[in-house]
Order: C-alpha cells, then sequence, then structure tokens
C-alpha cells in the first residue's frame, strides 16, 4: 500500500506539486452522485480487494447505498484543492495520522457523528480511534525482529530496546530504520534504550535521541528506509536483530522464515476513515465508516489481510492463529506505545515541524 497520504511515507504538500494533475480517474467522472450512493478510496492491491471484500460490497448489500471504489492514489494537494473548491469528488478517504492532523487543522475534514454508532462499538474502539475528525480504520505496528538462527527460542534474547542497545549481552548484526523522513525513524526506540518511560517519549529530547543513537552507530550495519528493503534484509538473512514493519515481517514468517516479532514496546501507528469537508454525500459516508469500524466487520477485513483492527471486540471472532499476528491484539497493545504524529507536526517560531528538525539532525549526523 503505497498510497502517500494512506500509508507509511506521507510526503506533504511540499512534495506534492504534480498532484493537481492525478486526479483519480474515477473521482473525475463522479462530479453529479445522488444521496444513495459514496465514493470511497479503498486503495490498490490486496489492501484495497479487502477493503472493498469486507466493506464496500457489504455494506452495498445491508444498505443499498452504492459504493464506487476508487483504487487509485490521491496526495494532500487534492484533499485540499477539493476544501477549498467545493469539488469534493470522493466521499471516505483513508489518511494517515500524519496527514489527517493538519487536514483536520485545517478544516478540510468533516465531523464524525459518534451518534450513530452502537455503545459497545464505541466501547470496543480504542481511545486513540476516535477523533472528531476520523475513526481508525487499521492498526499497524514497528516492532523488533530476531533472526531464530541467531537467537532461538532456547537462548537469551533482546527482549527490549534497552537490550537491543546492548550488543555485549547479545552480540549479532543489527539493522534499523532511517532517519531519513524525520516523521518516523528510530527515535522512540533509542529514547526507550536510554531509560525513558513509555509514558514519557513526548514531547521528545531530540539531544537525548541522538546522544543513545551515537552508542548504537557503530553496530548498525546498515539503515533502511522502505518496507521493500526491510524485507528483503529480513529474507536474505543480512541480520541478526532488527527493526520492521510487522506486516513486512509477517509475510516472511508466512513463508517460512527464520525470523520472530518480540511485540514488546512495538510503536503503534494507524490510518483513519475520514470524510473531506463539503462532501454531498456526508450522510452516506458517515454510514460507511460506521460500517466499517463495526467490530464484525474489522474481523473480515483482518482474516483477508494482516492489519490489526482498531476494535478490539473483533478478536472475539478473529481465530486466535490469525489474531496473534496482529498489532492490536489485546496482549500486544498494552505493551506497545502508540505513535504522537501530533508532536511530530508541530511547528516552532522558525517555521520548523518536530519532523523538519529531525531530518535536518539526522542529515548532518549520519555523515559523521
Amino acid at each position: 500500500m503505497n498510497s502517500t497520504i494512506n500509508r507509511r511515507k506521507f510526503l506533504g504538500t511540499s512534495a506534492s506539486a504534480m498532484a493537481l494533475a492525478t486526479v483519480p480517474a474515477v473521482a473525475r467522472k463522479a462530479n453529479a452522485q445522488g444521496a444513495g450512493e459514496v465514493r470511497v478510496l479503498v486503495g490498490g492491491g490486496d489492501w484495497g480487494k479487502a477493503n472493498i471484500d469486507a466493506y464496500a460490497k457489504p455494506f452495498e448489500a445491508e444498505t443499498g447505498i452504492k459504493v464506487t471504489a476508487i483504487t487509485d492514489q490521491i496526495e494532500m494537494a487534492q484533499l485540499e484543492l477539493m476544501a477549498t473548491t467545493g469539488n469534493v469528488t470522493i466521499d471516505v478517504v483513508n489518511i494517515n495520522q500524519g496527514a489527517a492532523l493538519p487536514a483536520a487543522a485545517k478544516g478540510q475534514l468533516e465531523a464524525i457523528d459518534y451518534s450513530i454508532y452502537k455503545p459497545e462499538e464505541l466501547e470496543g474502539l480504542v481511545d486513540f480511534a476516535k477523533q472528531p475528525f476520523g475513526v481508525a480504520a487499521l492498526i499497524y505496528s514497528y516492532v523488533m525482529v530476531w533472526n531464530t538462527e541467531t537467537f532461538p527460542a532456547d537462548k537469551p534474547r533482546p527482549t527490549n530496546w534497552a537490550e537491543y542497545w546492548d550488543v555485549e549481552k547479545f552480540p549479532g548484526v543489527r539493522i534499523l530504520e532511517s532517519g531519513q523522513y524525520g516523521s518516523e525513524g528510530p527515535w522512540e526506540e533509542a529514547l526507550l534504550a536510554a531509560g525513558v518511560p513509555a509514558d514519557k517519549l513526548y514531547p521528545m529530547d531530540i539531544d537525548a535521541v541522538f546522544a543513545s543513537l551515537d552508542k548504537i552507530k557503530p553496530h548498525v550495519r546498515r539503515w533502511w528506509a522502505t518496507g521493500s528493503e526491510i524485507q528483503q534484509i529480513m529474507h536474505d538473512k543480512v541480520a541478526d536483530v532488527m527493526n520492521s514493519y510487522d506486516g513486512r515481517a509477517g509475510i516472511l514468517i508466512n513463508q517460512g522464515a527464520p525470523i520472530e516479532v518480540n511485540w514488546n514496546q512495538a510503536k503503534l501507528n494507524w490510518d483513519y476513515w475520514a470524510i473531506p469537508k463539503g462532501s454531498p454525500n456526508v450522510v452516506a459516508a458517515q454510514k460507511f465508516i460506521e460500517f466499517a469500524t463495526r467490530a464484525s466487520n474489522q474481523s473480515v477485513f483482518a482474516q483477508l489481510i494482516p492489519y490489526g483492527p482498531s476494535n478490539l471486540n473483533a478478536y472475539k471472532t478473529i481465530p486466535e492463529d490469525i489474531g496473534r499476528k496482529l498489532a492490536s491484539h489485546p496482549d500486544y497493545i498494552t505493551k506497545s506505545i502508540p505513535m504522537n504524529m501530533a508532536w511530530y507536526g508541530e511547528v516552532g517560531a522558525d517555521g520548523l515541524s518536530n519532523a523538519d528538525r529531525l531530518v535536518q539532525r539526522w542529515n548532518e549526523w549520519i555523515l559523521l
């Protein structure tokens, strides 16, 4: 899933100069929709197919509301253009934290109508999933991964980031994520390794982050930048212990690779279902998001593609062998750290966000 506002590499409006020429073809054709229709950005590939099978088709069958599933990508400039011109061509978007927060701050997203949700569904949704501007669609995580040939289950393993940093007690080749994107990098891991409690990570002390990274830097063979890159690293057995997206590790585990996920101190991130401001089908859009965040429907989705439900009641009907592979499993989520993307987006008097500051610092530090 590589959509610029839908998954892990949110590029921001500064990188969206060409976006205005790439409005999804399906959306361009859908300028005049009736109240009985809703246009949903479902994404492409297996992710889009799972959204269609778990949500779009059954929603249409239950409500009679026609769903136009849009599988193209969208960038932030397109969302802003729709809001400013009033020509809203998509009714529901799947948008990550890094894009949703600034969009909401600019008034580009409709308020979610939680009055249409059943109490048991609201209770099942994790707290961070329920925002005024959106409801979490799925949860994924950044996790520590062991090579089980180096760290078999009957031998000592690093079980937290402080132990990952302990190269004498747990020798082996290390791999960590690059910090080149700013809004994601080994920042939280570095602070946890330095002994900062999980509930005290934010606001981040950037000096402390890099002081901790100084200690592990000589022992890191490579800093990965994309999901495909870390997946190949794990596949080729280049490292003994590393961090990775949980989904990338899960793919290889299902293929029989000698790796295992450590869910302790995992770093959680998530996408939202949201409604662009001025949607002409806002009532249908509200109904679609409510439908897509019910426990029963998220259970179906999680069994089609390995991303964690935001409604934890879904685990009542997800088979245990599947549930144990998902980031939001009730046994994992209590020992995981939700990422605070609002902190990354905070802008100082110099006009730089915290993410910008991390990028600048990283670019200087990595060359030392």
